[in-house]
């Protein structure tokens, strides 16, 4: 199986060492650098449908990039389109849902497939709509944060609420809700006015029993802050 680390503190690269025959697929312009016994191609991983599917849910490329070791063992070095941390996760007993933009790299045995939200959700989300990405299989899965990324224990009885902005993926097994506010009451138009004013905006509130792993920065917060600054 292809091994993957992180190297590195700050913006930290992904290297992954394959063995001849052995192969992985990563996000669109990820691959930094690869040895020659490597070859790579761009694919609609699952097909057409399945491409578009993931494009929509988590604002992936429609073609993703395959690494195949052709020729003999190899490595190559791949990074996130945003700086900041990386994270390798296991997939097989515990599969996880990803956040947009949050997926790097995995083995070929992991699978992301597109899955329906609640109505709820689906009206809330930032993007994908009533669709979300769910891993599948079971192999190494990386994935990045903008900014310092943390992991959170959920237990029952221990909820947690997060903005919908710094999470970056999360166990399947925890149950979740997005909403607009962390109030527990005042309508609509009370929680809308609430997320306005606080500056709080979507929340995921989680429960059940899984972790999650968040970032520190917001990426739609930053870039409203760059393009409020003069030239």
């Amino acid at each position: 199986m292809p091994v993957f680390n992180i190297t590195g503190d700050v913006d930290p690269f992904l290297h992954v060492s394959l063995a001849k025959g052995e192969k992985i697929y990563c996000e669109s312009n990820a691959m930094v650098m690869m040895e020659t016994n490597l070859e790579l191609k761009g694919k609609m991983t699952g097909g057409i449908g399945a491409a578009l599917m993931r494009t929509f849910a988590n604002g992936e490329s429609f073609f993703q990039q395959h690494i195949e070791a052709m020729r003999g063992d190899g490595d190559c070095l791949l990074s996130p389109t945003l700086p900041g941390a990386m994270r390798v996760l296991e997939v097989g007993v515990q599969q996880y849902m990803i956040s947009d933009g949050a997926f790097v790299a995995a083995s070929a045995g992991v699978e992301l497939k597109v899955r329906t939200q609640s109505l709820g959700n689906a009206l809330f989300a930032q993007s994908g709509g009533f669709f979300i990405t769910e891993t599948a299989g079971s192999g190494q899965l990386a994935v990045s944060g903008f900014g310092a990324m943390s992991i959170l224990e959920v237990t029952p009885g221990k909820d947690v609420v997060i903005d919908n902005s710094h999470v970056v993926c999360w166990d399947n097994r925890l149950q979740y809700d997005i909403s607009m506010t962390t109030g527990s009451s005042g309508g609509f138009l009370g929680n809308l006015i609430n997320s306005q004013t606080s500056g709080e905006g979507m929340v995921l509130k989680f429960s059940g029993t899984g972790k999650i792993l968040v970032c520190s920065r917001n990426r739609a917060a930053f870039l409203a802050w760059t393009q409020s600054k003069p030239a």
